[in-house]
Parts: C-alpha cells; structure tokens; sequence
C-alpha cells in the first residue's frame, strides 16, 4: 500500500462502524442527516445506553432517514443499504461471514454494548475495508477498537474533540494512535458521503 493511499478519498470500503456515548444521538442526527436511496454502505452504530432501557434508536432515526435502519439481531446478514443499532445489554460483533453476532460477555469500560468490541470484530471481518468512526463520549471505549482499524489498514475518522460534546472518548482516540481523519462533525459527514460516493462507483 502506499503511504498516501489510506487518505486517498476514492478508497473503497464495504462497511462503516460508529461509536459514541454522552452526546452521542445528536452527534448521529448530524452525521447521518440527509441519508437517502441510492446507499450502498451498511452503518452499524454502537451509542452508550442504559442496559435496563428499551432502545428506541431504531424508530428514532427510522423517523429521520429514507434507508433502512434496524436493531441488529443475531445471526442476521449485514444488508448494504441499512443502518443498524447494536441492542443494549449486548455485544454486538461482526463475524467472518458478515452477520451480526450478539454476546453477553463481561461489560468493556463499563460499557455493553462496547465499541471496542464491533470495532475489533469488524476489523477482522472487512480488514482495510472497513472505516471507522469515533464521536463524542464520556470515556475510552473505542480508542483500542479504531487501533484495531488503523492496523487492519481501514480508514479511521474522530470528531474533533474541541466541537464534541464530551471529548473524552475523541482524545482517548487520538492518543492511542493518529486517526487519519481528525473533523469537525458537518466535515465527518462529508467524508462519510465520499466514501459512499466511491464505493457506488
């Protein structure tokens, strides 16, 4: 790979992982405004919640959006033209054959779901095409997951934590590797909508 080749704007990736806790829905609302057919690129979003709370993220952004959006179950395909919520009080992870699988294993940065744990397993599913988003968030869950990213060869992108509303989880980020892409949230959009604009083609 050449150097510069992870920042180029017309690498492919297959699918997109975000993380965010405090903050985190009105981060999403910016991030995703706007998504509509045609799109051909599978978001999966792990947000911080309670575990004793129904998710209503789904319906949320369902409202929001002209794609698809889902709570992801387990064992069910990864489809490209949908977003997907990870369902509290389990670890979403992302399988070889790109179907979702969900576990009850002891919570990571007291977090379960953990953005570690997608981040990490969707690495080792996409390898470099794969790209991986950290907004804002109250602690360091995600800085080992887009590591992950970094050294599978995906692109990894991190809300610049001057505009985040909590900067915790950006600067963990950024201080445990260099993200490739360091933006403001309407920036963090556009980069997501190029990668779309590249894989389409």
């Amino acid at each position: 790979m050449k150097p510069d080749a992870r920042q180029s704007p017309g690498r492919r990736v297959e699918a997109i992982v975000v993380g965010a806790s405090a903050g985190g829905i009105e981060a999403l609302l910016v991030l995703l405004q706007g998504i509509a057919p045609p799109w051909h690129l599978p978001v999966v979003v792990v947000l911080h919640l309670p575990e004793t709370h129904e998710s209503h993220l789904a319906e949320i952004f369902a409202e929001r959006l002209r794609i698809p959006v889902r709570e992801a179950a387990d064992k069910m395909p990864l489809a490209p033209d949908s977003l997907y919520f990870a369902p509290p009080g389990y670890h979403l992870s992302i399988e070889r054959d790109r179907r979702f699988s969900l576990s009850c294993e002891p919570p990571v940065h007291f977090s379960r779901p953990s953005i570690d744990v997608l981040m990490a397993s969707a690495a080792d599913a996409y390898g470099p095409a794969l790209a991986g988003f950290l907004l804002t968030g109250a602690n360091d869950d995600g800085a080992e997951g887009l590591c992950h990213i970094h050294l599978a060869g995906g692109i990894t992108a991190v809300q610049d934590p001057n505009e985040a509303y909590i900067s915790t989880m950006p600067r963990a980020a950024i201080a445990r590797h260099s993200p490739d892409h360091v933006l403001p949230l309407r920036e963090l959009r556009a980069l997501l909508l190029q990668l779309e604009s590249a894989h389409a083609h």
